[in-house]
């Protein structure tokens, strides 16, 4: 929950500040280069070494509490890059807080989906991932109503002088930092982990023997004997998360031209901070639907299956992505998230439930951190050809992006039903 928090005020709010800080809008997935990037690297190498850590605070533990650390100090840093601007261009600043927030956050997700499974037998993964998605959509939502509650309800200032960041938007990364480290203080407290004898036990496996190999020839080694169910999960995750870097990039520049008509580069309007402070709101939506949706996946899950259930979701998400462009009220624009949102939460769910049925527990760090592979290429891909799609083939407008995006959930959905998940789980209850 606090991990999400401060995710969603990246999300939501980073194109908006990279732009007040001078970047074009078919330069911004570039920028955005930097997050999957960091993410690629680091979450396999946390995987790997989180599988074979056993300290006094746990095997997975030590990783995330220092991801959050990190995770605090660069949400309170990238909204204040125009204050190192004498000595470093703003644009610089901020495009490096947002690899160091990313990186930051990777480090502390990671570990936390292999805790799910290293706690919860089979037959509980489902509920377990579930759960976690309903977490993340709570923390997303309060973190992105954070800039609109402050600026509409307190009346906390909404605009600042070009090349700043307004103060609601300011005093919403503070308060996702604080959020974030003590919501993974807490965890850090509270979580229990089972020591590696009795941890063996409940897996019904010897403890591992460390290896002769180094970690990243292991890593690779592991990289090329993938299970098939994991290779074929990684066309899917292609195609949601090429869609996802498109909405979380284009939509507040989409809909401030679409739907708001603001002209490019009016970066310290109200009516552009009050676009931006809507797409906040409109992005809590859509998690908060994830959120309530996470609770019901299990028992549709029950009554349809993983592969059905996901495709049906992702589905919902295109539809949500390409109605947008139809709609010129931004009340409306609620409409989508819903289709958006069920998309999402099983996005967070249903692919990590499929795929830890299919690795051994003994690997589970280091798979679910190579999993993280599927979910950062499509992102570099988006981010290396998306900008330059927007400007020379969609002429600037970035609303094309998010129709594009929801063809690419049409894709997902269709591949998803070609995903082999031959083990059947058993549902404690039935």
């Amino acid at each position: 929950m606090g991990i999400q928090f401060g995710f969603a005020l990246q999300t939501g709010n980073a194109s908006r500040i990279l732009q007040t800080f001078g970047a074009d809008v078919e330069h911004l997935s570039w920028f955005w280069l930097a997050a999957p990037i960091t993410g690629m690297i680091v979450q396999p190498i946390i995987g790997h070494y989180s599988d074979r850590t056993w300290t006094r605070l746990g095997r997975r533990r030590p990783y995330f509490l220092t991801g959050a650390i990190l995770s605090g100090l660069a949400l309170f840093l990238m909204p204040n890059s125009s204050m190192l601007v004498a000595i470093i261009p703003p644009i610089v600043v901020g495009a490096g807080m947002l690899m160091i927030m990313d990186a930051s956050f990777n480090v502390a997700m990671e570990p936390f989906r292999a805790l799910v499974a290293d706690n919860l037998p089979d037959s509980q993964h489902n509920d377990g991932f579930s759960m976690q998605t309903c977490l993340i959509g709570i923390g997303a939502v309060i973190g992105s109503w954070l800039p609109y509650v402050f600026g509409n309800w307190f009346g906390i200032a909404k605009t600042a002088q070009p090349g700043h960041v307004p103060n609601n938007l300011l005093f919403s990364f503070y308060i996702g930092g604080m959020a974030l480290i003590g919501c993974i203080l807490w965890t850090v407290i509270k979580t229990k982990e089972y020591p590696p004898a009795e941890y063996a036990s409940f897996h019904e496996e010897e403890i591992e023997e460390k290896q002769k190999k180094s970690g990243i020839a292991e890593i690779l080694s592991d990289l090329a004997n993938m299970p098939k169910t994991m290779k074929q999960l990684g066309v899917v995750q292609f195609f949601s998360w090429f869609a996802l870097f498109s909405m979380w990039v284009f939509t507040t520049p989409a809909l401030v031209d679409h739907v708001y008509h603001i002209k490019a580069g009016d970066t310290s309007s109200e009516a552009y901070n009050n676009a931006g402070n809507w797409v906040g709101v409109l992005f809590g939506i859509y998690n908060a639907v994830s959120a309530i949706y996470a609770l019901l996946l299990p028992g549709i899950v029950r009554k349809t299956s993983r592969k059905k259930t996901h495709a049906f979701s992702l589905t919902m998400g295109g539809i949500g992505l390409i109605s947008i462009f139809f709609i010129q009220n931004d009340y409306l624009l609620i409409l989508p998230m819903i289709g958006i949102g069920l998309a999402w939460g099983s996005i967070l769910a249903m692919p990590y439930a499929i795929l830890s049925s299919s690795i051994p527990a003994k690997k589970i760090g280091v798979y679910m951190g190579i999993f993280n592979f599927f979910i950062t290429f499509p992102q570099i891909v988006n981010g290396i050809i998306g900008g330059p799609i927007v400007k020379y083939f969609y002429n600037g407008h970035a609303i094309y992006a998010l129709v594009m995006a929801g063809g690419f959930m049409f894709l997902a959905a269709i591949s998803v039903l070609f995903v082999q998940d031959g083990k059947d789980i058993q549902i404690i209850g039935d």
